[in-house]
């Protein structure tokens, strides 16, 4: 492998994990990495070699981007097919993800509707309630007297 096919598997393996232009990013890095390397002294086959299988490294570089919370892609690979797409089928797949405050805030924005009904509920209720308490308590007082 040559280090054009190096950087085309690494940027087609990229793609299904992260943004574009985190995709730009890494593979002009590892562009530069390999001229400085060879530019050191060190032949084209050791400089890859020493970087490894390029899906590899870019599983790592999808998997750090995860755990700092910067994941955009779809996180299949170039070379993984669904069922669907082996049998000449395509079909478009929509992950949604929704930020964890935004999910805090509605929440948040429910409990306050439903105390809101609740103390309508009861601020209607209220002046009819009161008085039939009051009567019910007067009553029972003046049982208890007999």
């Amino acid at each position: 492998m040559d280090r054009t096919e190096f950087i085309d598997r690494l940027q087609r393996a990229l793609a299904g994990g992260v943004n574009s232009s985190r995709v730009a990013e890494n593979v002009q890095y590892y562009r530069e990495y390999i001229d400085v390397e060879i530019r050191k002294g060190r032949s084209e086959k050791e400089v890859l070699d020493s970087l490894g299988d390029p899906r590899l490294l870019a599983k790592s570089i999808i998997e750090a981007n995860k755990r700092a919370g910067i994941s955009e892609g779809t996180n299949r690979t170039y070379d993984e097919e669904t069922e669907s797409e082996k049998h000449g089928e395509k079909r478009a797949e929509r992950i949604m993800r929704v930020p964890g405050w935004l999910i805090g805030l509605t929440g948040v924005v429910i409990f306050l509707l439903i105390i809101g009904v609740v103390f309508s509920v009861i601020s209607f209720l209220a002046p009819i309630i009161i008085p039939v308490l009051l009567v019910v308590l007067v009553v029972n007082y003046l049982k208890g007297r007999k």
